[in-house]
């Protein structure tokens, strides 16, 4: 795709964007309902296009975790579906009054929430990335630019045009929703120039991608790096609850970004915790590597090396380490995290807020799965990804973070002394 031909993509969308931010609630809830509904009507055709999509990628070799990250059945549609209609629900992000004073001489300052603007993201591999990312730029009045990986340009194709049908016939601007239909690097070169009229930037997919949009653009990029997520069992943990947590936290499933990667045990309750683990873990088929204590209780477990405690798996592999308090399980969480999810698992309060004031990630999960940590489950509807940053947004994005604010002032002829 040419320069002009991206060039002419985003000047459409920041024409778009002044006017989809003054438009009404009720019509960007509107618009939600019937993008929502537009999908409903070719659920067939989305996946049939996509089943031969998924053919194709395992035709090319690509691994089960990219599958099943590309393949949409009725669950995963229903899934999409709804989640368009759970964000129309949410209550509106915009114009809310952040705060608002008179001062003495009768000037009205209020600080109020407004759209961003222009959101372009870049993902890979899951189609419905393409349904929530413009659910939640519609419902915070931001138009949005698309562009999918290869693997599902013609299923992403598909999604995107029914949803910018269901937008214009409620009223929405004709680029409010817009995406590149074109494979190959040179789209994403020449969108990553377009700083005049894109806003934010949001990488979705390996650490690899995310790494290459931050370093070749200008644009401000809200970043999703590695979701290294850790449990620790404290000494006092409930050891039944301990392995309900473990097991849903690294099982449930196994190739997203709040996966378990690495389990911490406090040593005074190891000895009783490890062959509970080792059972349970086992019959999930996952693959255990161990420090040097680990291996001494679990014997032919491999032992891990500096490597694994940096590692996002995204597979059917654990390390476990045993710690000695607290204190080690934090400091261990903090150098080796990615500021993605971390939990404790303890029956101490004390502990528990010890834990959560110290770890320095966007989410802290007490005596709950880390599965646990994303958009439907806090409340947000559908959301665009889980920042890893700490400015603008962090954790769960969703339309809430994806507005600015503006300050308003109200005078009467007041002038500076």
């Amino acid at each position: 795709m040419s320069y002009s031909s991206i060039h002419d993509i985003a000047r459409q969308s920041s024409l778009a964007a002044r006017l989809l931010s003054s438009t009404s609630e009720s019509i960007r809830n509107l618009a939600l309902l019937k993008m929502a509904d537009s999908l409903q009507s070719i659920k067939q055709q989305i996946l049939e296009v996509n089943a031969q999509e998924v053919i194709k990628a395992r035709e090319d070799g690509q691994s089960a975790a990219m599958i099943k990250r590309l393949t949409i059945d009725d669950k995963v549609f229903r899934y999409m579906f709804s989640r368009l209609k759970k964000v129309a629900e949410q209550q509106d992000p915009l114009n809310r009054v952040l705060e608002g004073h008179t001062n003495p001489a009768g000037l009205q300052v209020f600080k109020k929430t407004v759209a961003i603007g222009v959101i372009g993201i870049i993902y890979e591999s899951r189609p419905n990335v393409t349904t929530d990312a413009a659910g939640v730029c519609i419902k915070s009045g931001n138009s949005i630019i698309l562009r999918g990986g290869s693997e599902a340009i013609q299923t992403n194709t598909l999604l995107a045009d029914a949803m910018i049908k269901g937008a214009v016939d409620a009223g929405l601007p004709q680029h409010a929703i817009q995406i590149i239909r074109t494979p190959g690097h040179e789209a994403v070169s020449e969108l990553l120039k377009m700083d005049k009229y894109i806003d934010v930037l949001i990488p979705r997919g390996g650490k690899g991608l995310i790494k290459r949009i931050a370093e070749g653009t200008r644009i401000p990029v809200i970043k999703h790096y590695d979701g290294i997520c850790h449990l620790y069992i404290a000494e006092d943990a409930d050891p039944i609850q301990a392995v309900d947590l473990t097991i849903n936290s690294k099982c449930q499933s196994i190739q997203v970004c709040n996966a378990l990667e690495t389990l911490l045990i406090d040593k005074k309750c190891a000895e009783q915790m490890l062959p509970l683990l080792l059972t349970a873990l086992n019959s999930n088929k996952i693959e255990l590597r161990g420090c040097e204590q680990t291996q001494k209780s679990l014997q032919g477990i491999a032992l891990a090396t500096e490597e694994d405690w940096q590692t996002e798996y995204l597979a059917p592999i654990l390390s476990i380490k045993i710690v000695n308090g607290i204190e080690e399980a934090i400091d261990h969480i903090n150098h080796y995290g990615s500021g993605h999810t971390d939990g404790i698992i303890t029956q101490s309060l004390k502990m528990a807020q010890e834990f959560e004031q110290k770890i320095d990630s966007a989410s802290v999960l007490i005596n709950a799965s880390t599965r646990l940590s994303g958009g439907g489950d806090y409340g947000l509807g559908s959301v665009i990804g889980i920042s890893t940053d700490k400015l603008h947004a962090r954790g769960p994005v969703g339309s809430d973070e994806l507005t600015t604010y503006k300050w308003v002032v109200y005078g009467n002829g007041h002038l500076r002394a």
